[in-house]
């Protein structure tokens, strides 16, 4: 490939290459009939360490196949009815479309002179997202995307800090970093407290409130904790929400939150990472009640939007403490500019035009269907549920509150022990054979099996195959256990 640059005198090359890509990928997608294939981290990383990179194979086309054999042949597919792991998502055609955009244009939005009117659709979008959490008018709320959760809760608790600091104080800034601390259930997500460790705060910031016997944040023991911070002259930055959680997609109970928070002046921050699709939604919008009255937001498009890595934002009821990280450089965004400059509000510096998928897919299919789709991932997680108690093998921890539905195998007459064994060995002879992809995860001591149903298209029916491939996974487990077991008996008859 001589002239791989892309260009005005390239459109030819890049339309022909990017139709045979295209090609490439539908073919593959019509033809897949599992979340994965079978092939094991050995058989992988020879295929890796076969390629010679310094030996290029000069034509796309062969590179196409190369890749095609290489990746997408091995790559998990989380469009497949069998992948029910992790929050991943099939993704909305348009936003893949917009990525094609993105790419081929290059944009990025950190400054007005690289991006122009890419600045204007992120503001857009973002202040659409403050109208649909609730955030008035009045208090100038605004936010800006990131690459994910983990950076929205990050730039969350230094606003937070910040915001915390810039009180009046007695003490020197320095003397109260060390007494900060944030109230986060026992469930929020880790980034909390990787967020608090990277913010130079203590080690015992974070506290982990004792849950309700549902697994939501306790109010009264989240009273009992502000009032003991007060008590102990240590400062709560910031109390942390979650709205779906990582593990059982639980919310915790945001106007009671919202009360304690307000009630002591300390930072709300809502983690609807998971839960902000239900920001469209038509039937659930109301497990939402209450995050209106958070100080900050972060909300993942890539989960429950239905977007393609990476389309996250955090959004804040007062836009104002975004400056709180702002941060100027006289070739990027002068102090005296007075155009907008994105890189104002973010932590990142080069970002990617991320907005244009959320754009793309709202001017397609609207937000309503991107709702629908959530609703039907959230009514499946009950079914499921229901068909999980109704099985006599099977043990349900609880009722899912969004599309995530934790069990196990556990026939009559097994014990707790040999039913926590059995989760990872069930686990794991699933995404070996690749046909099928769960999660696990620990609550209250014992190991759970993991549903994460975030795909629309996946009905009853397919919950049940993969029940079904639960029990193979186990009666073959059961097997291999006899056959160990059976020349130490021998032996001992002996």
């Amino acid at each position: 490939m001589h002239d791989f640059l892309l260009s005005r005198s390239t459109p030819g090359q890049y339309a022909r290459a990017l139709h045979s890509t295209v090609d490439t990928v539908a073919v593959h997608l019509a033809g897949t009939r599992a979340p994965r294939s079978d092939a094991g981290p050995a058989e992988l990383e020879q295929l890796v360490a076969a390629v010679d990179l310094d030996r290029p194979l000069g034509d796309l086309e062969a590179v196409l196949e190369e890749t095609r054999a290489l990746y997408l042949d091995h790559a998990v597919h989380f469009h497949d009815p069998g992948y029910m792991a992790h929050l991943n998502c099939p993704v909305a055609i348009p936003a893949v479309a917009a990525e094609a955009f993105t790419a081929a244009t290059n944009t990025a939005v950190e400054s007005w002179d690289q991006s122009t009117v890419a600045t204007l659709v992120e503001q857009r979008l973002v202040d659409w997202t403050a109208d649909r959490i609730g955030f008035p008018a009045a208090d100038g709320p605004d936010g800006v995307f990131t690459s994910g959760g983990t950076q929205s809760n990050l730039q969350a608790l230094f606003t937070a800090r910040e915001e915390r600091l810039s009180r009046p104080h007695p003490r020197a800034r320095q003397d109260r970093l060390g007494r900060l601390r944030v109230l986060a259930g026992e469930h929020a997500h880790f980034s909390v407290a990787r967020a608090a460790h990277l913010l130079g705060l203590p080690r015992d910031a974070v506290v982990a409130l004792p849950a309700r016997r549902d697994g939501c944040l306790d109010p009264v023991a989240l009273e009992r904790a502000l009032h003991g911070a007060a008590a102990a002259g240590d400062e709560v930055m910031a109390v942390v929400a979650t709205a779906g959680s990582t593990d059982l997609g639980l919310i915790d109970p945001l106007p009671a939150v919202a009360d304690a928070c307000r009630a002591h002046g300390a930072w709300l921050h809502v983690d609807a990472a998971y839960g902000g699709g239900l920001l469209v939604s038509p039937s659930h919008r109301g497990l939402l009640d209450g995050i209106e009255r958070a100080d900050s937001v972060t909300v993942d498009f890539h989960k429950s939007w239905f977007q393609p890595v990476a389309a996250s934002a955090l959004l804040l009821r007062e836009g104002r403490h975004l400056g709180l990280s702002t941060w100027s450089a006289e070739y990027l965004n002068p102090r005296h500019a007075v155009r907008p400059n994105l890189v104002d509000k973010s932590l990142q510096t080069t970002r990617r035009f991320d907005a244009l998928k959320l754009w793309m897919t709202l001017r397609t299919v609207g937000a309503e269907a991107l709702g629908r789709s959530l609703d039907r991932a959230v009514d499946l997680a009950r079914e499921a549920a229901a068909a999980v108690a109704a099985a006599p093998d099977m043990e349900l921890l609880g009722e899912p509150a969004l599309s995530t539905v934790l069990f196990r195998h556990r026939p009559p007459g097994t014990g707790e022990a040999e039913a926590d064994r059995l989760v990872e060995t069930v686990r794991t002879a699933l995404f070996d054979t690749g046909r099928a992809v769960v999660a696990s995860t620990v609550v209250g001591g014992r190991r759970w099996l993991k549903l994460t149903l975030l795909n629309p298209r996946t009905d009853l029916a397919d919950v049940e195959h993969v029940l079904g491939l639960v029990r193979e996974a186990a009666r073959e487990a059961a097997r291999e256990a006899a056959r160990e077991q059976a020349p130490l008996s021998t032996a001992g008859a002996r």
